[in-house]
């Protein structure tokens, strides 16, 4: 029986107070993907608010994008809400990131409780880039972060500021994580930098989203 992944995807389109438009980084959902197809893995979609999520980032230079969209183009259009999906039979759960996330992830009942249950039942959590933030707030049965005391890796203060958004985003996500007990890691700006301790996986950007994918299955194969 084939291992199942389930990637979840922002609903939220607007960034901040800048007039721009954001959503999901579609290389970060799509170059895992990738790498779950080869290994022969499925991979089903939701978002925080079902319907068609918002993207962000898109190449259409690049062939996997491309390839990801025309295979998904249908689901995309009408992705379940997390509320909606039954955590049994995941053998993962990955959150794709995008700036989106910064506002409809943490926090979320929904997602914690698919991340908590796939955890808990010995499975992988795992995101990317500013994924990670779903894992602010998110507890396990016993009351404690997940984070807690675990090596993390996600979207830096220095590539925020960079990237001229440090104002713009709700908070920073390397402080929220390190204030819930998260070792943060860091890798040069924009670099790939990928990070698994235990059955937690993550990355630090858009160059990283495939490494994660890589974690995930050697994790899940060896188990």
């Amino acid at each position: 029986m084939s291992k199942r992944i389930l990637t979840i995807l922002t609903s939220h389109d607007r960034l901040g107070s800048t007039g721009r438009t954001t959503g999901f980084y579609v290389s970060e959902a799509a170059h895992p993907w990738e790498v779950f197809d080869r290994a022969g893995f499925e991979m089903d979609l939701a978002s925080v608010a079902g319907g068609e999520p918002p993207q962000d980032g898109y190449d259409p230079g690049d062939p996997v994008q491309r390839e990801f969209l025309r295979v998904y183009g249908e689901r995309l259009r009408d992705t379940p809400r997390a509320a909606d999906v039954d955590p049994a039979g995941y053998d993962a759960v990955f959150f794709a990131g995008g700036h989106g996330t910064m506002w409809d992830f943490p926090g979320d009942k929904d997602l914690a409780r698919l991340a908590r249950s796939v955890y808990e039942d010995g499975g992988v959590v795992a995101a990317v880039c500013h994924g990670p933030s779903a894992l602010v707030d998110l507890t396990l049965s016993d009351g404690t972060y997940l984070v807690a005391g675990k090596r993390v890796a996600a979207f830096t203060n220095a590539e925020e500021s960079a990237v001229g958004l440090t104002e713009a985003v709700p908070f920073l996500l390397a402080d929220a994580l390190v204030e819930q007990g998260a070792r943060h890691t860091a890798a040069p700006d924009f670099q790939r930098h990928v990070v698994s301790d235990g059955r937690l996986v993550t990355g630090q950007n858009p160059a990283s989203a495939a490494g994660v994918a890589e974690e995930v299955i050697g994790i899940l194969r060896g188990k």
